[in-house]
């Protein structure tokens, strides 16, 4: 299982990777599906406040991901959007390289109606580009495209959070005026919609600056080869260098390209259709499609147990209690017990005479309760009388009951006979030599003065 974040978002693997942040599969505890949560990685004021514009940011559009809910977890902050498993359009033009025009015009439309509701709520995206547009995984379908990443996005006159003469984006997407510092606008947005257009047609990224400068120098050129003219007049309406020669609003260029659909030839029998794969991959293991998977329980892994059909009420109403657990019988211990004696064989005695009991011997020593013998059976018929069992003496040791014996109360200890402290005369003695020595030499000292 995953990290639980803020105790509903279980993050479950990573699925992509941003300039602030990575982007996980995740599941949804309280909604119940799985969801693409953004886990913002930086929290200075800075990137902080970018999150906070873009986890505002509510647009319900087909053609939109925008964010659905946010949370935050101690020093981590997520928001979520809806999964979307088809990938990007970069994945689509590793797998095919340029599309056929229909499809392109399909993508083309879809993008515009996004970018459309985008405006309308008065945001300049400021970050249209392949990667930052995806697609649902719809197989050989119609394809269905989604613009996502609102990091960068802005409304029109808030205050902007890049320095002057700073751009933001993603070099060879700019506008011509963000690259004189000019103020966000919905037609920067629209010049980034047609170099993506070219890419998808040319299967690479176009040269914006020779583009431009082709522009300013020689006017609209003729179109591409293997751009049909239609479609290349729409294009170069949203390629212009100049803002005002520009297609104003993604409406009026949606338009223009409906009505150059038109005029495009169909497609032919022998155009190999394009498929959108599941970019994301497989469930790892313990999720499934419904959610979390519980681990199988140990006790389950085997072949499970027949169930035990309940026992019949009793007359009363009540249940009957289980049986006991069957107990192993008892054996005779003079059966098993290595140190048991054997019984002797009683003489043989007449029919007629009364059996003489034959006294029990009493051995030496008292027997332990543990081995005392099993007491006698009452004899099962009087003609056929047995004598008592003969026991040998055990082995081991006798084995002799005390009494126990209780601690005395403790006797006061005679206090020692007090001896006079001083050493021993091994060592008072030399002590003594050597003091006199020093003395005598003392006086001889004083009577040479």
């Amino acid at each position: 299982m995953g990290e639980v974040f803020a105790g509903r978002y279980e993050l479950i693997d990573p699925i992509g990777r941003g300039g602030v942040g990575a982007v996980w599969r995740a599941w949804d505890h309280r909604r119940r599906r799985y969801v693409a949560a953004k886990v913002l990685q930086q929290s200075d004021a800075h990137t902080l406040l970018r999150f906070v514009r873009e986890q505002a940011l509510r647009i319900d559009h087909p053609h939109v991901l925008a964010p659905a809910s946010w949370a935050a977890d101690d020093d981590k902050v997520l928001f979520t959007m809806d999964l979307v498993s088809g990938g990007s359009l970069a994945h689509v033009i590793g797998d095919y390289g340029p599309l056929p025009s229909r499809f392109v015009c399909t993508l083309l439309d879809q993008l515009l109606s996004g970018l459309a509701a985008v405006h309308a709520e008065g945001v300049v995206h400021r970050d249209i580009k392949p990667a930052n547009i995806l697609l649902e995984a719809t197989g050989t379908g119609r394809p269905h495209l989604r613009l996502s990443d609102f990091g960068i996005s802005m409304r029109k006159g808030e205050p902007r959070l890049t320095e002057t003469n700073y751009v933001v984006g993603t070099p060879g997407y700019f506008a011509p005026e963000q690259m004189m510092g000019a103020e966000p606008d919905f037609t920067a947005d629209l010049f980034a919609v047609g170099l993506v257009a070219l890419y998808l047609l040319q299967g690479q990224k176009p040269d914006s600056r020779a583009l431009v400068e082709h522009f300013a120098s020689h006017g609209t050129p003729g179109a591409p080869q293997g751009i049909p003219e239609p479609l290349w007049q729409v294009l170069a309406g949203l390629l212009q260098p100049d803002p005002q020669a520009r297609f104003r609003t993604a409406t009026g260029a949606r338009k223009a390209l409906t009505a150059a659909v038109e005029m495009l030839p169909e497609a032919g029998a022998g155009d190999e259709p394009v498929e959108v794969f599941d970019q994301i991959g497989p469930l790892p293991a313990g999720f499934g499609p419904t959610g979390p998977v519980a681990a199988p329980q140990a006790g389950h892994q085997g072949a499970q147990a027949p169930a035990q059909q309940p026992l019949p009420p009793s007359e009363t109403g009540s249940f009957h209690l289980a049986p006991p657990p069957q107990q192993p019988p008892v054996q005779q211990h003079n059966a098993q017990l290595p140190y048991a004696a054997q019984p002797s064989t009683p003489p043989p005695m007449p029919a007629a005479a009364e059996p003489t009991p034959t006294p029990t011997p009493v051995p030496v020593h008292s027997a332990s309760p543990l081995y005392a013998p099993a007491p006698e059976q009452p004899a099962q018929s009087q003609s056929a009388p047995t004598a008592p069992v003969q026991y040998e003496q055990a082995l081991t040791r006798a084995y002799t009951g005390q009494s126990p014996q209780v601690p005395l109360p403790h006797a006061p200890i005679p206090a020692a006979a007090t001896k006079r402290p001083g050493p021993p005369p091994k060592v008072a003695v030399p002590v003594l030599l050597v003091a006199l020595l020093c003395f005598a030499v003392g006086i001889w000292a004083l009577t040479q003065a």
